[in-house]
């Protein structure tokens, strides 16, 4: 007998296992919908798009995409990894069923996305309420604020798609203007708005900005009017800091910190500031931060015509090896600047405050991971419907997280570690006392935190 010099064990291999269970861990996803009511949400939104006697239920189908999306699918057809399964995901519509519906949606793309946004904002009302001192708006005050991220990104087209067009980068393709919910820095985030747009988009049309913003803020679970108050940051880079966009939130009375273009003029009065007056600019965690410095310069400039409590900051700093200087950085400091109206906290506080909006690009990074990447149809209100199910996929990932693995450091795992740690669990399905069991792979290291999560999922 030969002895086996592999690496591996030596296995005789065959295809004939049955109850056998691949993505068993997705069960925290469809309990997570349950527990939100997420499922019922979008079958009573969705009815109008129901064919009588049809089999397949709208809302599930749609609510399959984001499972199967949530799980590391890119595209429609992917959906044969949850029909592989009845056992677990039940009766999944087949490919040309699924096809029909996103044509029938997308023929009347306004209506249907208003529908699928209502039932976001119903799942998500329920979705805080049981997250309880987890969910983004607990405790939130005017010196705690409730944070709105608003970014814009690119996606590149690879084929001929409607609307992709030419992007500032000198690529093909779109330029989608995303918000999200900041979860803070023990956590991650989760989408309230995504507006498709062509690749020639312009990163600072104030327009889109206040019908994102809006979108967003009509997500919030307490029904704010339109005044919300100041219990609201919102946040973006230098592509949000324009005149309309500011009086917008001014008007809405929401704190805002805004990335804010450097013109000569500022960069003359940042060369009067005295070097007393620079403060020491603060790191990611809050300590100071050698080479780098902030200060005021509202009092120096002629704000006529802007808000009259906005405040306007400066922050220079040695720039890291490699770095090319733009022309109005001076003296070898990179120069960047922020308009905000709060009016209380330090200026490094406020700055460090700023600086973290970048965790929206890290949110915008796990979407990419999520579906978002490659806009899998031709059509683009089609595709409009397919960014709207990746946010349902978004949406299901963050709920699981605030409400599942709370006090977990997978309350901040990105997508690719829930993949791999979690929602590749196998499992074998038993059938005992005329009932289904998911018996989970009793080694897996990720059994017992998803047995944890799906307790704290129960429905009621």
């Amino acid at each position: 007998m030969r002895q086996s010099t592999s690496w591996y064990p030596s296995l005789k291999i065959g295809g004939d296992g049955s109850g056998v269970v691949a993505q068993a861990g997705a069960v925290a996803l469809l309990r997570t919908a349950v527990k939100v009511g997420l499922d019922r949400a979008l079958s009573q939104v969705l009815a109008p798009w129901r064919k009588p006697l049809a089999v397949h239920d709208p809302g599930k189908i749609l609510l399959d995409l984001a499972v199967m999306i949530a799980v590391g699918g890119d595209c429609a057809a992917d959906l044969a990894l949850l029909r592989g399964e009845p056992g677990v995901f039940g009766l999944v519509a087949s490919d040309p069923t699924v096809s029909r519906l996103i044509t029938i949606l997308a023929a009347d793309a306004p209506k249907a996305l208003s529908a699928i946004t209502s039932a976001r904002a119903l799942a998500r009302s329920a979705a805080w309420q049981a997250a309880g001192d987890q969910a983004p708006d607990h405790a939130i005050t005017a010196e705690n604020p409730l944070t709105i991220d608003l970014d814009a990104t690119l996606l590149d087209a690879h084929s001929e798609k409607e609307s992709a067009a030419p992007t500032f980068k000198k690529g093909f393709g779109f330029h989608p203007l995303l918000a999200f919910c900041d979860h803070g820095p023990d956590g991650t985030g989760e989408p309230v708005a995504e507006l498709l747009r062509p690749g020639n988009a312009g990163a600072n049309t104030a327009d889109d900005h206040k019908k994102v913003l809006a979108a967003a803020v009509a997500q919030l679970p307490w029904q704010p009017s339109y005044r919300i108050g100041r219990k609201v940051l919102v946040r973006t880079d230098s592509g949000g800091g324009t005149h309309d966009f500011i009086d917008y939130c001014t008007g809405r009375h929401v704190q805002y910190s805004l990335g804010f273009t450097l013109t000569d003029i500022i960069v003359e009065a940042v060369n009067r500031i005295p070097k007393n007056v620079w403060t020491p600019a603060y790191d990611a965690e809050g300590e100071v931060r050698p080479g780098a410095w902030v200060a005021e310069v509202t009092d120096m400039l002629d704000l006529t015509g802007w808000p009259h409590d906005m405040r306007l900051i400066v922050r220079k700093e040695r720039p890291h090896p490699g770095a090319q200087l733009r022309f109005t950085d001076v003296d070898g400091l990179r120069l960047t600047a922020f308009v905000t109206n709060t009016r209380r906290g330090q200026i490094p506080d406020l700055e460090l405050r700023h600086r973290r909006r970048a965790r929206c690009e890290d949110r915008i990074r796990c979407a990419k991971d999520t579906g978002l990447r490659n806009l899998p149809f031709k059509g683009f209100d089609a595709n409009r419907i397919w960014v709207a199910i990746v946010a349902l996929a978004l949406d299901l990932t963050a709920w699981l997280q605030t409400i599942g693995l709370r006090s977990h450091l997978a309350r901040r795992w990105e997508p690719k570690t829930l993949r791999l740690q979690l929602f590749s669990i196998p499992a074998r399905i038993a059938h005992h006392a005329r009932r289904v069991h998911l018996r989970l792979s009793r080694h897996h290291r990720g059994t017992g935190l998803l047995l944890t999560a799906l307790d704290r999922l129960q429905p009621g």
